[in-house]
């Protein structure tokens, strides 16, 4: 069941680029759209969830959903810039992809959440895996030389934005409670379950605050941008919510932990490309369905083998 939890979030962020580019609009409205989504969501859980069970909401909490809110709009809001250039069956598993190098390695390295160097091994077999299955999955055909290059600039140097601020999203809650001295009370009450649903509200309105500022500071399309498809993005602000509890109840289970929790919900990138060819009809040739096909197969290897660190861990 807990590897189950894992996996929602991978399937609600999979999908989020579908939903925006069937409602429609541009970077900016897509962004605060979904910010917005995501704020009416935490405050449901604020009210329905936190108070009821009287869950500790402090100046340290606040603080560190406010960040990670605001790291969390850089990431989607350079991803929706990337999709525009790219579209969502290249830059969803290039994006994903990033950040699960990222905040696995983060979460091994800086967290320690791996101990043994059986367990580095496995997982970096696991994460090239899946990287190899990510890159298979976005290859496209060749194409002169000039038309590359724009896409290099147009579409890869917001994905490298965009895997910056998604990687810091991911660390905050974890990073930020060590650095800030959050009361272990506080971090082990409901096995750590109780800190991380805390921190929902006080994020979702730092990801309003940052797609603010990703809007006039980025962007600067300040026009029309509450229209009809910003409303409509409220709806992909409720499905990354969803997705948003989910990884954090995974992030808190002792069994899972940051590094897996992150890696598994990255595999969106497998929704992404197989969304974008058969819902929003992006074409492929045969040599790109194939390479699809056999990509999804090993990625989803690497997964079983991240979600299962500690059983083959032990078998080197």
């Amino acid at each position: 069941m807990e590897i189950l939890i894992a996996l929602i979030p991978s399937l609600c962020w999979g999908s989020i680029g579908l939903f925006s580019t069937k409602f429609g609009g541009n970077s900016s409205q897509q962004t605060l759209g979904l910010t917005f989504g995501g704020l009416i969501f935490g405050v449901l859980t604020y009210i329905f969830w936190v108070l009821p069970h009287g869950y500790v909401m402090d100046s340290k909490i606040i603080l560190i959903g406010l960040i990670s809110g605001i790291l969390w709009a850089v990431g989607q809001g350079f991803q929706f810039i990337a999709i525009k250039s790219m579209g969502v069956s290249r830059a969803v598993p290039l994006s994903m992809t990033s950040q699960i190098v990222g905040n696995a390695l983060l979460g091994a390295a800086i967290l320690g959440e791996w101990r043994t160097v059986q367990t580095w091994l496995v997982g970096i077999i696991g994460i090239i895996l899946i990287v190899i299955g990510a890159i298979w999955i976005q290859t496209k055909e060749k194409t002169n030389e000039k038309k590359k290059n724009n896409n290099s600039l147009s579409g890869y140097i917001p994905l490298i934005f965009s895997t910056l601020g998604f990687m810091g999203y991911f660390i905050a809650p974890k990073l930020l409670q060590q650095w800030l001295h959050v009361s272990n009370t506080v971090i082990s009450a409901d096995h750590g379950v109780q800190y991380m649903i805390s921190i929902i509200f006080p994020q979702s309105i730092g990801m309003v605050i940052g797609g603010f500022l990703f809007v006039y500071l980025i962007t600067h399309e300040t026009k029309n941008m509450f229209s009809k498809s910003t409303y409509k993005n409220f709806i992909t602000g409720f499905i990354w919510a969803i997705g948003n509890v989910a990884l954090f109840v995974s992030i808190a289970n002792p069994n899972l932990g940051q590094a897996v929790s992150s890696t598994l919900s990255s595999l969106g990138f497998i929704v992404g490309a197989f969304g974008g060819i058969f819902l929003l009809h992006e074409s492929k040739t045969s040599r790109q369905m194939k390479l699809i096909t056999a990509g999804t197969t090993i990625a989803v290897i690497g997964a079983v083998i991240m979600s299962n660190l500690a059983y083959f861990a032990q078998l080197i």
